[in-house]
């Protein structure tokens, strides 16, 4: 007899050897879409119930289910003979599962050509994504779009062929056919206006199509799509592809054949075994990301995480998740959502790993839940055990990546520059004996961030001396982007560079620290866009253009700013709106926050100084001490 086939990329149904079965009852296609959903899994009887009825269940709702069940039976299997026990939708512990090959349901041949797809030459990785794009006849369960059940899969699966058309369009790029890229990517940009990389990849097809009027065009729309219809700034890709493109980058067109090392490492690698390239992906990416490649590291780390944890090993996940050991010196995370799933991956490995396991493979898991929950001072538990394993085990390499996730973590209130100091003493110590340069940077950018928020400013260049020379030794050129903008703004030295791997250094921090500047010299303050720090900003502008009103309802709804390097800053902005605008509660609260940074400066992150703290804490004082309220 001819095999089921189940569909539900599209209308759902089922048919056996062409011939389409008749399943007309909406609660019949409902079962079949959950049983599905469910990938081989037992859908146990009690959830059917509260699936297939929302509200409260009725009376003998059990007894209805098993009805549906018998009913859906007869007609997927209609040569099944009477008491012959089902082999397709079998009774399994307190529930049912669909016992069916693979290739048996659309869904599921998807998403293994997608997963089969990831890691191989472009010449095999083509066809596979192709055939998985061609399952789709239309939405995946769209029937039941307002199930409760079915959102989170429609969302996954919209998402996997999202990712899909984009991984095929990329790759015939990559096999040198663009002329086949703009019908694929046309109708996906229509559908998913957000995703920026649509938009890089059509542009770029459409310049090797010797297109490049139109290749602009698409970027200029893609910028107003994003801007002013999404509100959503465009990122650097995009930036840098219009900027190329103008120039007529040799970057532009198809690679070399393996010229490079890199190139012809990548495509050996690529030939290996999935277990070997995740291995090597976990060795390469942290070196891409410190030389530079910040985002493009990111993005791949996440799609290594996401395969690791494909395989079930959690030993194999943790290796892959914890071995990205780059420090953070900027404490807030560039991609939040990207670092929220790292997290929630580490944290996933940790409850899964064995009782035998590695405590080294441990404590980079804990580090990473620390590194990557910056600006909460959350994690400092992850952080002090991840610390305490690696001082247990004597390896200078985890006791650097552990002190620099505790830096991360070293927020819980103002004034602990000082203990960040030595915190960075420590980590340069340990490298320099180790030979870890990488973490020897990182150690020094801490100490000279915190030297500034202790008013050292001489010890700070000497350290921001050491970190250019090591930048350039050792091909680190972020480092000297934390000095560029530690010697503009202490030292009178030229203009830094915008940073553009880093948001951190593009996104309101240029218009926040001309604004310190004009704090500090007594000036007109600069107005502008400022980004993530705009609701500690914006009262002060407020208050010094007269519009008292306002700026009082903004000083008392002001949020705790993030617990970072700019936590200082932040409550010395709010509380000098606080004084000008004689506010008493945000005063009070600004006093007690900056209180315990009384002998400190607010200049933490080496890039923004507002100025000693102590004399905003006398006027904060002076106010609150005449009302009677501090």
């Amino acid at each position: 007899m001819s095999p089921l086939r189940i569909r539900v990329l599209g209308p759902i149904g089922a048919e056996i050897g062409g011939t389409p079965l008749q399943i007309s009852k909406p609660r019949h296609r409902e079962l079949l879409a959950i049983m599905v959903a469910a990938r081989g899994g037992t859908v146990s009887t009690a959830r059917l119930v509260d699936e297939l009825w929302e509200d409260a269940a009725p009376a003998g709702a059990v007894g209805t289910v098993q009805t549906f069940i018998g009913e859906l039976r007869r007609i997927i299997e209609p040569g099944r003979s009477p008491r012959t026990p089902p082999a397709v939708l079998v009774t399994a512990a307190g529930g049912y599962a669909l016992t069916i090959p693979g290739a048996g349901v659309d869904l599921w041949r998807a998403e293994q050509a997608v997963r089969a797809a990831a890691g191989l030459p472009a010449a095999e990785r083509e066809p596979l994504l192709a055939a998985a794009l061609q399952e789709w006849q239309g939405p995946a369960f769209e029937e039941f779009s307002s199930r409760p059940w079915a959102r989170d899969e429609r969302a996954w699966i919209a998402e996997l062929r999202a990712g899909a058309v984009e991984q095929l369009a990329s790759t015939r790029l990559e096999l040198g056919r663009p002329e086949d890229v703009p019908p694929l990517l046309n109708t996906h940009i229509a559908e998913h206006p957000w995703r920026e990389e649509g938009w890089r990849l059509l542009a770029l097809a459409l310049y090797r199509t010797a297109r490049q009027r139109d290749a602009l065009a698409v970027l200029a729309q893609a910028r107003t799509t994003l801007r002013e219809n999404l509100g959503l700034e465009p990122g650097s890709p995009l930036a840098g592809l219009e900027r190329d493109i103008l120039r007529r980058s040799p970057s532009l067109d198809l690679p070399d054949g393996g010229g490079s090392i890199l190139l012809r490492a990548a495509t050996a690698t690529a030939h290996t075994g999935a277990r070997s390239q995740l291995e090597s992906a976990t060795v390469l990416l942290p070196r891409l990301a410190v030389s530079g490649a910040v985002r493009f590291a990111g993005e791949q780390r996440l799609a290594a995480i996401a395969a690791a944890e494909e395989f079930g090993d959690p030993d194999l996940a943790a290796r892959v998740i914890g071995g990205f050991d780059v420090p953070g010196s900027w404490t807030r995370s560039d991609d939040p959502a990207q670092s929220a799933a790292v997290v929630a991956a580490a944290l996933r490995t940790l409850a899964a790993l064995p009782p035998e396991a590695s405590p080294r493979v441990r404590a980079r898991l804990l580090a990473t839940v620390a590194m990557e929950s910056r600006g909460t001072a959350g994690r400092l538990a992850e952080a002090a055990e991840a610390e305490a394993i690696a001082r247990r085990l004597g390896d200078p390499a985890l006791l650097c990546l552990a002190l620099s996730a505790r830096y991360l973590q070293t927020f819980g209130r103002a004034g602990l520059a000082g203990s960040r100091e030595a915190l960075g003493a420590e980590i340069t110590a340990q490298a320099v004996e180790a030979e870890l340069p990488t973490f020897e940077i990182e150690g020094r950018l801490v100490r000279m961030q915190a030297l500034c928020a202790l008013g050292n400013i001489p010890a700070a260049a000497v350290e921001a001396d050491a970190i250019d020379a090591l930048a350039a030794r050792f091909d680190r050129g972020l480092a000297s982007v934390f000095t560029a903008w530690f010697r503009w703004t202490f030292l009178d030295g030229p203009a830094p560079p915008g940073g553009s791997e880093m948001p951190g250094f593009r996104t309101g921090l240029p218009e926040l620290a001309a604004l310190a500047a004009a704090v500090r010299a007594g000036t007109e303050l600069p107005d502008g866009h400022f980004g993530p720090y705009e609701p500690w900003v914006r009262p002060l502008l407020l208050v010094r253009r007269g519009r008292r009103e306002e700026a009082a309802t903004a000083l008392g709804a002001f949020p705790d700013p993030p617990q970072d390097l700019m936590l200082e800053v932040s409550w010395f902005l709010i509380g000098r709106a606080a004084i000008d605008g004689a506010h008493l509660d945000a005063a009070r609260r600004a006093h007690g926050a900056l209180l315990p940074a009384a002998r400190e400066r607010a200049a933490g992150s080496a890039a923004v100084d507002l100025g000693p703290i102590a004399p905003l804490l006398a006027g904060l004082s002076e106010l609150c001490g005449r009302e009677g309220r501090l």
